[in-house]
């Protein structure tokens, strides 16, 4: 929808909060009324109709007006809503609360209100030449021997060994698994290979199989952890009759010349070895570049005055929880689960993550006081340069087909948005000036290099990201 349609009128309030009231055009109103009943139509039986060809005014006499129309409202209030605060130019955080009012007669538009948790302002101090620790990068031999050692196990290779099953060897066996003398589903394998070892069984699994040689049965008695991801076997005691039919060991290359070669190319290992520490070398700056446009960032927020109540760090905390629950709704972990995994409640989590909330609200509010101050205002080459990367993830389409389609669709001020954001970070972090991490430990800083990563703080939001 697009963001016209809503008209608003934004009243502030205290503490970071404002009033959106919002009125939807009667036209808009009728046209969702009318995709209802169409829709609805479509699985109507009507007589003199054919099945699917209902029209929308008999659907409407048939249901009923005021039916349909809170029907059409519950299905488009989302929309309205999103397109009432985008018509606002207002950044929400945290829960609204919203005031619909009664449905509206034929003809008259519909009228809701929002009060909502806002971006608080920044005034900002000092922005510019700040003095910022920054690590150098360095690259721990012991780091280059992991990689190395990861090349290795990528060119290892398995032989039988005729020998009872050590820790490290893989076991090729069948298995059912019972419960109280009942196989259960997921619980039978053939032919499977297993890493002793490895801990990525069930507790107990692994280890009854050492010392099994090929042609033994075993029986194996284990307890299913009380997190486990299948519910019904959760905290179960259960049997698995396993028949070893191979042990099989692995066999790791020299670390020599001719593996340096057969790995990567190279003549020798100590090549190899320059490689590998070249590239740390590279990825270790990356991450401390990032680590000081984000200290960068805090600095200059540290320098502000921001006003941020406590209602609106309980908002964006709530955010970062319900951001979580999709993202691993996406990878099939429900809420339960992981709640039992991290042993702890939804109110401890969100609690835990209130600093992390704090610090992303500090941030946005002075990147965007940084935009306003310095006038920043993407350039059309900038958004498309933004937008080229999307692009090439997308068939049969280009950056500018997707600036048009951002535009109609009313989200491309978002995309504007960050890159300004973005473009303040770069201000900001080209303005600084680095210094030593003793240096800022000496001056008392508030952040030093390596410790948001310490603390899992900076994953919630970055401006380069």
């Amino acid at each position: 929808m697009a963001v016209a349609e809503v008209k608003t009128k934004v009243t502030e309030l205290p503490e970071s909060r404002v009033r959106v009231e919002a009125e939807v055009p009667a036209a808009e109103v009728e046209r969702r009324l009318q995709q209802t009943a169409r829709a609805l139509g479509r699985d109507m039986r009507v007589p003199g109709f054919r099945k699917g060809k209902v029209p929308p005014p008999v659907v409407i006499r048939r249901v009923g007006r005021e039916a349909l129309l809170d029907e059409a409202v519950k299905e488009s209030l989302a929309s309205w809503y999103v397109g009432a605060l985008d018509a606002a130019g207002v950044h929400p955080v945290g829960d609204p609360q919203l005031d619909l009012g009664d449905l509206p007669a034929e003809g008259e538009p519909l009228t809701f209100s929002i009060e909502i948790g806002v971006r608080p302002p920044a005034t900002l101090g000092t922005y510019k030449g700040l003095e910022v620790g920054r690590r150098e990068p360095e690259v721990d031999e012991q780091r280059v021997d992991e990689e190395v050692g990861a090349l290795r196990e990528r060119l290892a290779r398995l032989e039988s060994a005729e020998r009872p099953a050590e820790q490290g060897d893989f076991v090729v066996m069948d298995y059912v698994g019972t419960l109280d003398g009942e196989p259960f589903e997921g619980g039978e394998g053939r032919d499977q290979m297993i890493e002793l070892g490895s801990g990525r069984l069930i507790p107990g699994f692994e280890e009854q199989l050492l010392g099994a040689q090929a042609g033994e049965e075993r029986t194996l008695n284990v307890t299913f952890p009380e997190d486990y991801g299948a519910e019904h076997l959760a905290g179960q005691e259960a049997q698995f009759a396993a028949t070893v039919k191979e042990v099989k060991t692995k066999l790791l290359p020299e670390l020599d010349d001719d593996f340096a070669s057969e790995a990567a190319g190279f003549d020798t290992l100590d090549e190899l070895r320059a490689d590998i520490r070249a590239k740390l070398a590279e990825a270790e700056t990356r991450a401390i570049d990032e680590e000081f446009r984000e200290a960068v960032v805090d600095a200059a927020a540290a320098e502000a005055t921001i006003d941020l109540p406590d209602h609106l760090i309980e908002g964006r905390a709530g955010e970062l929880w319900d951001r979580l629950m999709r993202t691993l709704g996406r990878q099939g972990i429900s809420k339960d689960a992981y709640l039992r995994i991290s042993d702890k409640t939804e109110e401890q989590i969100v609690e835990e993550a209130k600093p992390d909330a704090e610090r992303a609200l500090k941030r946005e509010a002075v990147l965007a006081a940084v935009v306003e101050a310095e006038g920043i205002a993407p350039s059309d080459e900038d958004i498309l340069g933004a937008l080229e990367h999307e692009a090439v993830h997308h068939q049969n389409t280009t950056p500018e087909k997707l600036r048009k389609q951002l535009e109609a669709s009313g989200r491309l001020d978002e995309v504007v948005e960050d890159l300004a954001a973005r473009q303040a970070v770069d201000l900001l972090a080209e303005a600084a000036t680095p210094i030593t991490v003793e240096q800022a430990q000496a001056r008392d800083k508030l952040w030093t290099p390596g410790k948001e990563r310490e603390e899992g703080a900076g994953q919630l939001w970055t401006p380069g990201s």
